[in-house]
């Protein structure tokens, strides 16, 4: 009795079709996962260093700036543009730039081929939280929301951050307006 071991054409189609359609399945499941976890990365690390300043600025009695930073901390860009990275700064006499010594963190420019936007309405540029917590901007401070954008403009991706003027920042997700996050 001759026995041939192996699979026929047929087993291995039928093989290749079912994975075929698992990969069709899980592609767009993949993708929504990723850009969904680097958003909320994105929109969290933001909203960490916001409380970080303001707990800083209550424990020291002195004011604490968060501002956009293209520069890695050495100066602030004076762009409501926020992905181009931040730096939060312990600043007793309200100054428009670190002093030097005075940075407690820095955040680097989100990266990418096409970077996600982080920009902010109205436009803010700085943050500052004085010694008991309470938000104030070049503007005074009106409540300030920073949406933030993926490359294809997805409403389903946007990601939020409300700060109000007594300095609480929450994160939202899109509901019925991707550009404003209501």
């Amino acid at each position: 009795m001759n026995r041939q071991s192996g699979f026929t054409l047929t087993e291995f189609m039928v093989v290749v079709g079912i994975v075929a359609i698992l990969a069709a399945i899980a592609v767009p499941s993949y993708r929504y996962i990723t850009n969904s976890y680097r958003l909320s990365a994105e929109v969290n690390g933001l909203l960490g260093d916001l409380q970080y300043a303001r707990a800083e600025a209550i424990k020291e009695g002195q004011g604490v700036t968060v501002c956009a930073s293209a520069n890695g901390g050495a100066t602030c860009a004076g762009t409501n543009g926020w992905q181009v990275g931040w730096v939060v700064y312990s600043n007793g006499g309200n100054l428009a730039n670190p002093p030097a010594g005075s940075v407690l963190r820095v955040q680097a420019a989100f990266t990418g081929t096409i970077p996600d936007t982080f920009v902010a309405n109205p436009a803010v540029t700085a943050i500052t939280y004085n010694r008991e917590g309470f938000a104030t901007t070049a503007a005074g401070f009106p409540n300030t929301t920073l949406t933030l954008h993926e490359p294809t403009d997805n409403g389903n991706w946007t990601r939020c951050l409300v700060i109000t003027s007594v300095g609480l920042a929450t994160t939202q997700t899109h509901m019925t307006s991707p550009a404003t996050c209501t």
